[in-house]
């Protein structure tokens, strides 16, 4: 029998969250035989593998059969890249995708069902954020998550539609900015793109470390390619804090026009410089300050606020380049 749903999963050195993920995907109110589920490895790890196999140990006890594959990848290549070879992989019409830090629930795959039984061609779920109870610092992911009109951590697509656009664009090669591309490519396509809102996917929120928005940082030279493919949809679909961008760079360049102001002796030209630096530096940081404020967070927040413009234009015009691409 031809299953419905292939559920795909690409994952990278998180058995003990795969398993919870895996748990869930058990736990569908459709019958076994209606999906497969096929795990892509980007880790290539023996405890991933374990996993898998534990799970399917464990599934084979409770009931019915339920199909698990495990594909391990040669090298690390990304999510893109490993969805794709998930996807290509499936059996099913329609290819479900998630991660493996998401809980689908219950009801997952029979909301989605009963919508593709009406036509859809491709489709969205609803994406809920939990957060911890420990969780007090700000996650960067969250806006981004929120936002999105469409987000690869709950979607479902025929696999003739994948096949008539090419899949993922596997040049995204972290997660970031890939599932817009697909979008993309179904919107010049002409494939329609619905929405299901009880097709529901938890997702928990950890708490990062305080660091993370710098190195989420390198992530924004993907905006850079994404605008080269697709500059129009960019232009109307993703959203752009220009103010922030502007004074980021009003940033650098009130440093770099301070340190040559500096270097050649100009006292009023350092001056002006710095004092534009220090001032749009200031800004940056009380924006940027939690509302519990500690000394703790006082540093971590003054950190951030000295790096952040600097490694933001930096990742841009990274972008810029590698791709031959100016975009604002």
């Amino acid at each position: 029998m031809i299953p419905h749903f292939s559920v795909v999963i690409p994952t990278y050195r998180q058995p003990a969250q795969l398993l919870k993920c895996l748990d869930a995907l058990g736990k569908q109110r459709i019958p076994r035989d209606q999906y497969e589920i096929i795990v892509v490895d980007d880790g290539n790890s023996p405890d991933v593998a374990a996993a898998v196999a534990l799970f399917t140990k464990q599934i084979a006890q409770t009931g019915g059969p339920l199909e698990v594959r495990y594909l391990g990848q040669p090298e690390w290549r990304g999510p893109a890249a490993a969805r794709n070879r998930g996807w290509r992989a499936a059996r099913g019409r329609i290819v479900a995708f998630t991660d493996d830090d998401c809980l689908p629930q219950p009801t997952w795959l029979a909301a989605a069902l009963t919508s593709f039984q009406r036509g859809a061609q491709v489709m969205t779920g609803q994406l809920r954020l939990t957060l911890a109870d420990n969780a007090t610092l700000y996650n960067p992911a969250t806006p981004y998550l929120e936002m999105s009109e469409f987000i690869s951590a709950n979607c479902f697509c025929r696999k003739s539609a994948l096949e008539r656009v090419g899949g993922f664009e596997e040049a995204f090669d972290l997660a970031w900015r890939e599932d817009n591309d697909l979008q993309f490519k179904f919107i010049q396509a002409g494939i329609p793109i619905s929405k299901c809102p009880e097709a529901v996917v938890i997702h928990p929120m950890q708490e990062d470390p305080w660091y993370t928005s710098l190195s989420n940082e390198r992530k924004n030279r993907y905006d850079a390619l994404l605008y080269k493919r697709h500059p129009d949809l960019f232009r109307q679909r993703i959203a752009a804090d220009r103010s922030l961008v502007i004074e980021y760079y009003s940033t650098v360049f009130g440093a770099t026009i301070g340190l040559a102001g500096a270097l050649s002796g100009s006292a009023i030209t350092s001056a002006v410089g710095f004092g534009i630096w220090g001032i749009l530096t200031a800004n940056l940081f009380i924006n940027q300050l939690p509302d519990k404020v500690t000394g703790t967070s006082v540093k971590q927040t003054m950190l951030t606020a000295l790096a952040t413009p600097f490694v933001a234009v930096y990742w841009r015009l990274y972008g810029a380049v590698k791709y031959k691409v100016l975009y604002w």
